[in-house]
């Protein structure tokens, strides 16, 4: 019988914490209000495979295996052997490693296009490095963008969390709305440097869609930039470059690339990223790091020699499928399984006055009930198995006919044992705001 995780070592941990961090923690995606407080574990203390345990011992299928990052699966022996052999060498050192090099070389090899490389530690130090590199070549100073790109000022001034942002940081960036080149076109000025957008997200790109943002990009003289966290070393060895078959200037990747460790890259074309010989500054300690490179080493050659995509293709079809055949004999109406087979999201719409949110928390934490670690997406790995999957799917046949009863009767709020997930940002409207008219 399905029984929900006793978790009162993670409680008692979160008390901890709340007295030394702010309540979001380090990550939103991996914080209690993405995670129904009272029923979901709020610390994890291992992981193999596909597998988690948390601080309680309850174990679970993983099926977001640490928001992306994690590709391959937990202690994924080359990577870990990997890092194991670089730390008996060391861990940073007062001149270059060899990695920076030999990982270079394999990027180059893997991605289209990608004539130099620089490394990082977070996706927001490539995308941020990338914008400035575009302003530099320009001279320019706006921004168009589409999708999430991290922290930093130049993006985070476009949401409804953008206090501590300055009004003229806030000025120069503004966004479009995906799939929809007219709003690129209407926004398109003389002082645009960059359009930077995350390739995909779940929805596929419309047809000509990425093809007119390069022309409109060349026709206007600014920098095409791909966001690759999600798309990179996932959807194709190449990212959504080689997935679409469209060329960016520069792309950015981190997440999938070293298995977990801490890597980002940007790379492109020669004439933008050599600025940094001279006129452009984009260095920090840690870029040359060695045990994530020798994980990023490690990760590219199991890429590159084992079915990796061919593996997380055909799991991911196999979750989304099965999902949508429950959802349909359920007469689950509201909801559904869509996006790239690597990476898929459930999508909920409101009814008999339940919101989305709530069947979400609700379908949480009955998953959580038949050891399934969900946060509403299928982020596949190369560890998930054809076992993983039917589990998850047996749970799915189990849920899923629940929520539709709830939900015909208007009282899934009642049924909750914890509380109602939370939005990222209040106001999801923000992403897709055409700039105000210039004078």
């Amino acid at each position: 019988m399905p029984s929900y995780p006793e978790i009162r070592r993670s409680n008692e941990l979160w008390q901890r914490a709340r007295q030394v961090m702010p309540r979001t923690g380090n990550l939103l995606a991996k914080a209690p209000g993405q995670w129904s407080d009272g029923v979901a574990p709020k610390f994890l203390e291992r992981g193999l495979g596909a597998h988690v345990w948390d601080v309680d011992g309850n174990e679970y299928i993983d099926l977001a295996m640490s928001v992306g990052p994690v590709s391959l699966g937990y202690c994924f022996p080359p990577v870990d052997d990997a890092i194991r052999s670089q730390l008996g060498r060391g861990i940073n050192f007062s001149l270059m490693s060899p990695l920076e090099v030999e990982v270079s070389e394999l990027i180059r090899e893997a991605v289209p296009g990608a004539e130099r490389v620089r490394f990082g530690k977070s996706g927001a130090d490539a995308t941020s490095a990338a914008v400035r590199l575009a302003r530099a070549a320009t001279g320019r100073n706006t921004i168009l963008c589409c999708g999430y790109h991290g922290w930093h000022d130049w993006y985070v001034g476009t949401t409804d969390r953008h206090r501590g942002v300055t009004a003229a940081a806030r000025a120069e960036t503004y966004t479009f709305a995906y799939n929809d080149l007219g709003s690129v076109e209407q926004a398109m000025h003389g002082d645009v440097a960059a359009v930077i957008l995350e390739p995909t997200v779940f929805d596929p790109p419309a047809p000509g869609f990425l093809e007119g943002l390069r022309s409109l990009c060349d026709r206007h003289g600014c920098v095409l930039i791909f966001d690759e966290m999600w798309t990179g070393f996932r959807l194709a060895l190449g990212g959504a470059q080689e997935k679409f078959g469209v060329r960016a200037d520069l792309v950015c990747f981190s997440k999938a690339i070293a298995n977990g460790m801490p890597l980002s890259v940007l790379c492109g074309r020669r004439d933008l990223i050599d600025q940094t010989e001279r006129d452009v500054f984009v260095f920090t300690t840690f870029a040359g790091e060695a045990l994530s490179l020798a994980a990023a080493k490690a990760t590219l050659e199991t890429m590159m020699f084992e079915p990796v995509f061919e593996t997380l293709y055909r799991t991911g079809k196999a979750l989304s499928d099965g999902y949508n055949r429950i959802a349909r004999a359920s007469g689950a109406t509201f909801t559904s399984c869509y996006g790239f087979a690597p990476r898929t999201l459930l999508r909920f719409e409101q009814k008999n006055d339940v919101s989305a949110l709530e069947m979400k928390t609700f379908v949480q934490q009955e998953m959580l009930a038949r050891g399934v670690l969900w946060g509403g997406h299928h982020t596949v790995s190369y560890a998930h198995t054809v076992g993983d999957v039917e589990r998850v799917l047996l749970a799915y046949g189990e849920v899923l006919p629940k929520l539709v009863s709830l939900v015909g009767d208007g009282n899934v709020r009642r049924h909750l044992k914890g509380e109602v997930l939370e939005a990222v940002f209040r106001r999801s409207e923000a992403f897709n705001t055409r700039p105000r008219a210039r004078e």
